[in-house]
């Protein structure tokens, strides 16, 4: 692996982690004028005057900026996410559980019942799926590739 505190400017010659995986490592492809992680197999456009890095196989793309040692202000081209995005996802994970939890809360089941548990087990599950559902749709959004970062995890941990 590569010492990358001694980088300073990007540069098509020079080998850098990559922004996505943080396990592998992005260099320039032969005959091409773009580079590729060899890990999660993205492909990103240099802008090296601007020391600015564009996923170009996304849509809208990410863009980092190259400080001299890592990656920083991920940040999507031309798009904004502001509060109404984090107000809507906390609005969809809190107000069906709140409801089924109300319900229960309301009406709740005769305590003698053989399914007593499930209006419980019901809010639980709603509540985590609706987290899981928002979690799913914020890596999809950033693009990390969770199944290969945990496979290289789990092949870090077994001996060979």
């Amino acid at each position: 692996m590569q010492d990358f505190n001694n980088a300073r400017y990007l540069s098509d010659q020079e080998v850098y982690p990559c922004p996505i995986c943080a396990v592998g490592e992005i260099s320039t492809m032969p005959l091409m004028e773009v580079m590729a992680c060899q890990f999660c197999r993205h492909i990103f456009t240099a802008d090296y005057e601007n020391q600015q890095l564009q996923m170009a196989d996304r849509q809208p793309p990410l863009m980092w900026r190259w400080n001299g040692k890592s990656w920083s202000e991920r940040r999507l081209k031309d798009v904004e996410i502001g509060w109404g995005y984090t107000l809507g996802a906390i609005a969809f994970v809190v107000l069906p559980t709140t409801l089924i939890g109300i319900t229960v809360y309301a009406r709740p089941p005769v305590a003698s019942s053989p399914l007593s548990w499930f209006p419980v087990f019901w809010t639980g599950l709603t509540f985590v799926l609706h987290l899981g559902i928002i979690a799913q749709l914020v890596i999809e959004f950033l693009d990390f590739p969770l199944g290969a970062y945990l496979q290289q995890k789990l092949q870090n941990l077994l001996p060979r």
